[in-house]
């Protein structure tokens, strides 16, 4: 019986190249941010968007401000388990295993805000029509909103295979 092929497997060397690639990046985002963004507050780039330095305190969409403590102890847990998963799920299919890079690389930047400055460096800023589309966010921030669509569409497409691969019972 033939067995069923192996989806591609990024090495560990490769995966902490990612991890380190948008770590790096978004460290040098919020580096700007905080040496060139903040004492101007605002650059606007476009009329749907624009540069805009805020401190956030609290987590997504500004819950639980001044909760930073609280928000960096919950972090490091998760980064612990998406550490774990990420070793775990190595032979998964490329959408899981890409999925958790990103979203390890966002928690990391994020961690790291909440250590050295006390509070989470965004400062990007998208408008539709003048209404905020979402709140001002960073390249963590993405990389966690990315990652989990990749996750999500990693963990479908694993259960389909599954399933295809399962033989009928009887």
């Amino acid at each position: 019986m033939r067995q069923a092929p192996q989806p591609p497997s990024l090495s560990l060397p490769s995966r902490a190249a990612v991890v380190a690639a948008l770590f790096g990046i978004d460290r040098l985002s919020k580096l700007w941010a905080v040496k060139c963004l903040k004492p101007r507050a605002v650059i606007q780039v476009f009329s749907f968007f624009r540069f805009v330095y805020v401190e956030n305190t609290g987590m997504a969409f500004g819950l639980g401000r001044h909760r930073n403590e609280l928000f960096l102890a919950l972090s490091t847990a998760l980064l612990l388990v998406l550490v774990y998963l990420q070793n775990l799920w190595a032979k998964k299919n490329l959408w899981i295993q890409i999925g958790l890079l990103l979203i390890i690389a966002g928690a990391l930047g994020n961690i790291c805000d909440r250590v050295l400055y006390g509070h989470v460096v965004d400062f990007l800023d998208l408008r539709i029509l003048s209404f905020d589309v979402f709140n001002v966010f960073n390249v963590a921030d993405s990389c966690v909103s990315v990652g989990a669509v990749c996750l999500g569409l990693g963990i479908l497409k694993d259960d389909a295979v599954e399933k295809r691969n399962a033989k009928p019972v009887g």
